[in-house]
């Protein structure tokens, strides 16, 4: 890993984690959808694919191999190459005043305690009152300091967080953290 703290998948999400990070968010009603980190673009074939076409899309990567493969894959899509701690500036430019769901792909677990907070207390600058954030834990992590204080975070930032059943079809198995504004 040429880029520890900035990529975290030891293979890319499978078809199976994609469909659960999905599962829950109602694309189809959502006006504006922000994907952090998204690789080469496994979840966001599945977000292009549930949101009507009149709805604003852009995703950030800081990674710039991933982000030459992603818009290779999807030159229609917005990509920023930037940081999520630029959230809002990256709304501003998108013409997202707010947005009803983020997709993180982000290594949450990896992160440092400052840049946690700074990554969730940008998000709430630009997620809708309601609006929903999924992101991914591995299960193997769960018992890691980082992984548990990002766990212990999110109720300070959202009324509603659940975890969904573990995906084991996936490499290494993982599952959802589902959060409501």
């Amino acid at each position: 890993m040429s880029k520890p703290g900035t990529t975290g998948a030891v293979a890319p999400s499978s078809a199976f984690l994609a469909q659960m990070m999905v599962a829950a968010l109602d694309l189809g009603n959502a006006e504006a959808v922000l994907e952090y980190g998204p690789g080469t673009g496994v979840f966001t074939e599945y977000i292009l694919r549930e949101m009507k076409p009149a709805s604003k899309f852009a995703a950030i990567e800081v990674n710039p191999q991933f982000a030459e493969i992603f818009k290779a894959r999807f030159p229609g899509a917005r990509l920023v190459e930037d940081s999520v701690a630029n959230v809002r500036a990256i709304c501003d430019e998108a013409g997202m005043p707010a947005v009803d769901c983020i997709v993180s792909g982000l290594p949450w677990a990896s992160f440092s305690e400052s840049m946690q907070l700074q990554f969730l207390d940008e998000m709430m600058k630009v997620l809708k009152p309601g609006g929903h954030f999924v992101t991914f834990a591995y299960v193997h992590g769960l018992a890691l300091p980082p992984a548990k204080r990002f766990a212990g975070l999110l109720p300070n930032y959202f009324t509603s967080v659940s975890k969904s059943p573990v995906v084991w079809m996936n490499v290494p198995p993982a599952f959802v953290y589902r959060c409501r504004r």
